[in-house]
């Protein structure tokens, strides 16, 4: 697997059309790669950014997330939320390479994601392509951050071992690898989470991936969504007192 950070200009609200900015990023583009883009770039593209000034944190966090845990239970000042069926801090809002504004989610990453793969296929004449969008959070008794796919289009995001032999021939059970989630790391890495102005990135000899000819039907996108009473997490997530927020994006 070969990942490819791609420097773009500093990105500001409403700035360009994301479409624009990724055609000045990339000027080609191989058969079955996946280009991988932050959220943050894609919500200020699309003017998802709130002014710092007279805004509260608090009231937006409510206002993006699905659910969310009082200010009471926050640590580094950081609400968590339950935002487009993704435990992450604060819905996702981020306030860091962003000026005086508060950048939100994308509104829709998952039509996002589609649009952008549906462009590039149809410029650079493509067969294979997938698309992912990306964002960075933390993970208990770990210390930093590492990237997860909160979109993706082109390609089937799980890898299933479900009623397959292990080597010692013993039945896999619930097994999934989640193949968008592990690439959306490895391109994260690269991107980097600072001043290094590269919030693109190219995934080329991706062997093990299954492209796929158009965007994830609604079928597959639910199977992603697992519910919080199937969830490993169960025991923790509803242990506390969730407050109901105004729903955020959800993808369509």
């Amino acid at each position: 697997m070969i990942v490819t950070p791609v420097r773009t200009p500093v990105v500001t609200p409403n700035m360009m059309p994301l479409i624009e900015l990724i055609d000045q990023a990339i000027t080609e583009l191989a058969e079955s790669s996946i280009v991988v883009i932050t959220s943050k770039v894609v919500a200020l593209c699309e003017g998802s950014a709130v002014p710092k000034d007279g805004a509260d944190k608090g009231s937006l966090i409510a206002r993006e997330a699905s659910k969310y845990l009082s200010r009471e239970h926050s640590k580094y000042g950081m609400q968590f939320t339950i935002t487009n069926n993704t435990l992450i801090p604060t819905a996702g809002i981020d306030e860091s390479n962003a000026a005086d504004t508060y950048v939100l989610w994308p509104r829709n990453p998952q039509k996002t994601a589609s649009e952008v793969r549906a462009h590039l296929v149809e410029r650079f004449d493509l067969q294979n392509l997938g698309v992912i969008i990306t964002d960075s959070t933390c993970h208990p008794m770990r210390r930093g951050t590492s990237g997860i796919a909160i979109a993706h289009s082109g390609f089937h995001a799980t890898k299933g071992y479900v009623g397959t032999p292990d080597l010692f021939g013993h039945t896999y059970k619930v097994t999934y690898a989640d193949l968008s989630g592990m690439l959306a790391a490895a391109a994260v890495v690269t991107m980097g989470e600072g001043t290094e102005q590269t919030p693109v990135a190219i995934i080329q000899d991706v062997p093990f991936v299954t492209f796929s000819s158009d965007a994830p039907d609604a079928a597959e996108l639910e199977f992603l969504r697992i519910t919080t009473e199937e969830d490993l997490f169960a025991p923790f997530l509803e242990s506390v007192d969730w407050q109901t927020g105004d729903g955020g994006a959800t993808p369509e």
